[in-house]
Formats: C-alpha cells, sequence, structure tokens
C-alpha cells in the first residue's frame, strides 16, 4: 500500500499519499487570506515534505470552492505599526515565495478560484501552474498604495515585462484563458476535473528520477538574488508608512474608492 501521512500547520493542511501531497490552505470563509502566520507555515510544510524521504511534488489549492487565495489579509495590515515590523512581514512574505521557487519538490499550484495579490505571486512562484476554468488572476496592491513585493520580481519573467506592467499598474483581473495565452497559466481545465489533472501531473511527474527533477529545476529557475530581494523589500517598507497605503487600507475595509494624494508619508509609531 501506498505511504499516506497527514499533518496540520496553521490552516494547511498536509497530505501525502505515495510520492505526492497536497497543501490546502483551509481559509475559506476568508478567500484564504494569508495570515502573517501564513509564510513561516508554508517554509514549515513544504521543508518537512521535502525532508521525509518520499514525497517528491506538491500540489498547492486553496480550500473551498471560491479561491485559491485572495492573497494578504489586508485587515492584518493595520497590525503592522512601526517600521521594524513592516519590514519584518516582508520579509518573511519573500522568504516563502523563495521557498517555494528553491525547493528541491516540484511545486504544481491547482489554482481554484480567485488568485489574488499573495495569491496570483503563489502561483507564479510555483513550477507549474495548472487552473480551473473558474480561475482569475490579478495583482490589484496598487489600490492599497502598494506593490506585489515579489510579483513586480518574477512577473517579468513569466508574463513579460509589459504585461508585467499592465497588471500591476491597472489591477485588472484576467480569467483562466487568458493567463494561459499571456504564460501565467500551463494548462486549464474544467473545475470539476482540476484535482483528478493536477494529481494525474504530479504521478506522472513523481515517477521520473527525483534527482533530475532537481538539478533541472535549479538550472530552469533564473535565482533572484538577496540584492534584488532586499531592494523589494525597502521599497514596500517605505511604501507601508506612506499616507497612501492607510488611505488604501482604509478604503478597501470599508468597501469605498480610495483617493490618493501620493507620496507623503506618516510617521510609524
Amino acid at each position: 500500500m501506498d505511504r499516506q501521512s497527514h499533518f496540520q500547520v496553521g490552516y494547511l493542511e498536509v497530505r501525502s499519499e505515495g510520492h505526492v501531497a497536497q497543501i490546502v490552505m483551509q481559509r475559506p470563509e476568508k478567500l484564504n487570506a494569508m495570515t502573517a502566520g501564513f509564510w513561516s507555515d508554508l517554509r514549515e510544510a513544504l521543508d518537512r515534505l521535502a525532508s521525509d524521504g518520499e514525497t517528491r511534488v506538491a500540489i498547492i489549492t486553496g480550500g473551498g470552492d471560491r479561491a485559491f487565495s485572495a492573497g494578504g489579509d489586508i485587515a492584518g495590515f493595520l497590525h503592522l505599526q512601526t517600521i521594524d515590523e513592516m519590514r519584518a512581514y516582508q520579509v518573511d512574505a519573500m522568504q516563502a515565495f523563495a521557498h517555494v521557487e528553491g525547493s528541491p519538490l516540484i511545486v504544481i499550484a491547482a489554482v481554484n478560484g480567485i488568485a489574488y495579490g499573495g495569491g496570483c505571486e503563489l502561483a507564479m512562484a510555483s513550477d507549474i501552474v495548472i487552473a480551473s476554468d473558474a480561475a482569475r488572476f490579478a495583482m490589484p496592491e496598487a489600490m492599497l498604495g502598494l506593490v506585489p513585493g515579489f510579483g513586480v520580481l518574477r512577473a517579468p519573467d513569466v508574463v513579460g515585462r509589459q504585461m508585467a506592467k499592465l497588471l500591476i499598474a491597472t489591477g485588472e483581473n484576467i480569467d483562466a484563458q487568458r493567463a494561459l495565452e499571456v504564460g501565467l497559466v500551463q494548462r486549464v481545465v474544467p473545475a470539476a476535473e482540476l484535482m483528478v489533472e493536477a494529481r494525474r501531473m504530479a504521478e506522472t511527474i513523481a515517477a521520473r528520477s527525483p534527482m533530475a527533477l532537481s538539478v533541472a529545476k535549479r538550472m530552469v529557475n533564473r535565482t533572484i538574488d538577496d540584492a534584488a530581494l532586499n531592494y523589494s523589500v525597502e521599497e514596500i517598507t517605505i511604501l507601508h508608512t506612506s499616507e497612501d497605503r492607510k488611505c488604501g487600507v482604509e478604503a478597501f475595509l470599508a468597501k469605498r474608492t480610495p483617493v490618493f494624494t501620493g507620496g507623503v508619508k506618516v510617521a510609524p509609531k
């Protein structure tokens, strides 16, 4: 019988069978929005799978039928009061995305619904993206006075520089077919077939040489170096201190349109 295991890290539910694991973001009531603890939990889940001696492929998906992930938990931004807290949050998020890219496992994102902000970035950090025909993708951070820290570095490689700038500047959401056309998604399937197709692909990949796959992944991925990561962290930390970010978050939570003034910083506590 195939090896089976099950463990929980935060709200990540992890189930393994044979050489394939499934990581499910189980916060459907909040559209699987990413809390501050999500970043370290994701790293821990991947590390545990990579070190178990059996897992070769990890499928990441969202719990429920509405969302892969709506991105960062916006209400949580209100708890970032000091520059050190803002910087630490950004470092944590960037390390999580880099961890997905650097994992020796092949990571498949099975996008079952909306993938906005950090959800879209998580898909970009994954090795392969399979999307339900109901999936939608967006990087709407500019509406909050922010930019997607990992997306600004990786999206140009994934969708091209001009498309990356369009998606970031407009916050436009695109459907699964358009995401396939621009290279963000590699396969689109009917919603009812998403996990079956993801599992089928994972089993195919898991039958290949794990050492060859790990080497191939490292060779294909162009590493975002520490200088680029640090630059992104510092720039977004500055954005977190701005009046525009304060205005954007408050407007989002109040469900109204923000009116940005641009560039004025508020002194963090």
